[in-house]
């Protein structure tokens, strides 16, 4: 190549660099955008990346070619394209250490500006460093009012005793260092297949539908096709049109919700930890020239909120498997015990009246004896559905195998006998649900042991009237005490 007289030898240029080093060239349109963007060439250790990949990195077409589009050898990556961009057209200085997704590696990058321009050809230098496992201190390269920023709001969440209303504060912090118009963290339940929205913040005055608007019972195969736009980078950045095109392109059910929300911009980042995705955090409608800022502001944030937010939902997870029973959703004999305690003793609820009702679900052993365990299991889950229709989740305890406890605060006598009228009344659309049921309501929540207790005689003395009425019943193995 020359110009102004001088011969640039770009594979003097590489060869003179000890690490994985290329030149990079990118097209440069009048429109302020870019065209191809292509390898020009490599030194030894750059092209034999390509050729004899290290473990856990996998390339397109594994032959050099010089001059060759990027693409060639990895899937369109609007990052790498963005930081050429800046490097080989802007002639900055750039470095980013990441962890894509497409790759079980971490990269350490550096771009380096290259003059002069060819016309509308501009020139940088790529150089990368591949580790097998994080380096902490590669991640510290961030501008130090950056850094500050974003520790500051993390260090929020140590120590918080409300995770939810913590991560609100966090999210408006991470928005503001952003100055995007929105920005939010939404959670993916694998299991249920079902999205919630952490936290958001939209700026004051903007016109921004919530996300609590926008998400439906299909958003989440929505949210799982975002995987294939970020395309085994660590992130979606997309500035401006021809960025937002990229996102057409590869997602345009995608595309059009965002244009429906008036979306032009957008970062948009997983949030994983040990392997785990949890979802994903995003800003929106921001500056373009800011894109960088915010890319390396959401990248620190990520890095912490990510570990933070896996450990909230462990924790909810054994709280869950501690509180919940596991067959039918809902709450567990240790958690009716712990709400006893509360209640008799004046933690919870003093001075308020409270109703008591046991179920015992009757035929259950003729059930598992004569179909199976699959089919009792099925009998208990339907007699739950049964008490579902007449009482709030937080009211209904799997007390024992087939026993089921109601514990309901400010509960009066005539809305139990109405309630108890409702229970046999909603059995007979499911199959085989019969309850024997036994009630009671104390004017003080703390006289709740006695209300237990008067239940279950009463619902023994149920017990004994169905058996009385069904002598084929399973009587002889579980005929209850006088």
């Amino acid at each position: 190549m020359i110009q102004e007289g001088k011969k640039v030898n770009f594979q003097q240029v590489v060869d003179g660099i000890g690490a994985m080093t290329c030149v990079v060239s990118v097209q440069k349109r009048a429109d302020g955008g870019y065209g191809d963007i292509r390898i020009v060439t490599g030194n030894m250790a750059y092209i034999d990346s390509i050729e004899h990949p290290m473990g856990g990195v996998q390339m397109l077409k594994s032959r050099f070619t010089p001059n060759s589009l990027y693409t060639d050898y990895m899937t369109r990556d609007l990052n790498f394209e963005d930081f050429c961009y800046r490097s080989a057209v802007e002639k900055k200085c750039l470095h980013s250490y990441a962890h894509p997704d497409r790759f079980d590696v971490w990269f350490n990058m550096t771009f380096l500006p290259l003059t002069p321009d060819d016309g509308d050809l501009c020139f940088c230098t790529y150089t990368m460093e591949i580790n097998l496992s994080a380096d902490s201190s590669r991640m510290s390269n961030v501008s130090s009012e950056l850094a500050s920023s974003v520790l500051e709001t993390a260090i929020k969440l140590r120590g918080a005793t409300d995770f939810e209303a913590t991560m609100a504060d966090v999210i408006k912090d991470i928005r503001e260092i952003c100055l995007a118009k929105q920005c939010c963290i939404l959670l993916m339940e694998p299991v249920s297949r079902t999205c919630s929205v952490l936290c958001e913040d939209i700026a004051e005055g903007s016109l921004k539908r919530p996300m609590a608007e926008i998400i439906d019972d299909s958003f989440y195969d929505l949210a799982e096709s975002w995987e294939s736009v970020i395309s085994g980078s660590n992130c979606l950045i997309a500035k401006n049109e021809q960025d937002m095109e990229v996102v057409r392109q590869r997602n345009p059910e995608w595309y059009k919700s965002l244009a429906e929300n008036d979306v032009h911009s957008i970062v948009l980042f997983p949030l994983k930890s040990r392997n785990e995705r949890h979802g994903y955090i995003w800003a929106t409608d921001f500056e373009p020239g800011d894109a960088p800022k915010i890319k390396e502001a959401l990248e620190l944030a990520t890095f912490i909120l990510g570990s933070e937010i896996g450990n909230h939902l462990l924790l909810k997870r054994l709280q869950i498997l501690s509180s919940r029973d596991m067959l039918t959703g809902i709450m567990n004999r240790n958690e009716m015990n712990n709400c006893v305690d509360a209640l008799s003793d004046g933690r919870q609820s003093p001075g308020r009246p409270v109703g008591v009702l046991f179920a015992d679900l009757n035929g259950l052993k003729r059930v598992n004896d004569s179909l199976g365990h699959t089919a009792g299991d099925e009998l208990i889950r339907a007699a739950t559905r049964v008490l579902r229709r007449v009482f709030h989740d937080g009211e209904i305890f799997r007390a024992g195998g087939d026993e089921f406890t109601v514990i309901s605060v400010d509960a009066t006598l005539e809305e139990m006998e109405r309630k108890v009228r409702q229970i046999a009344k909603y059995e007979k659309d499911e199959d085989r649900v019969s309850f024997a049921v036994g009630y009671c309501v104390e004017a003080d929540c703390r006289n709740v042991r006695n209300a237990l207790r008067t239940a279950d005689e009463r619902m023994y003395e149920n017990k004994r009237e169905y058996y009385r009425t069904h002598p084929k019943s399973e009587r002889a193995e579980n005929t209850p005490k006088p």
